[in-house]
């Protein structure tokens, strides 16, 4: 069963709110969206294990990959 659950990423001006959402079933790629519609972030794990950027609305700070990424893994 995919999961969804509302989060907030830090904002270069002030939080931004949003929805991330799993994408596949092994919960290797996430989406977030703004509530707003002002950001679209889309990560995926590569080989290593690693959280890296795919897709998504530029510009974007790299540090909401991480932030993500934590809030994923709760």
């Amino acid at each position: 069963m995919k999961k969804q659950f509302e989060t907030t990423l830090t904002g270069p001006e002030s939080p931004i709110d949003g929805i991330a959402s799993q994408l596949n079933n092994d919960g290797s790629a996430w989406e977030f969206k703004s509530i707003d519609g002002s950001l679209h972030l889309v990560i995926a794990k590569d080989e290593e294990g690693d959280w890296q950027r795919i897709d998504g609305t530029d510009p974007y700070l790299t540090s909401w990959i991480d932030e993500l990424a934590e809030k994923i893994a709760g």
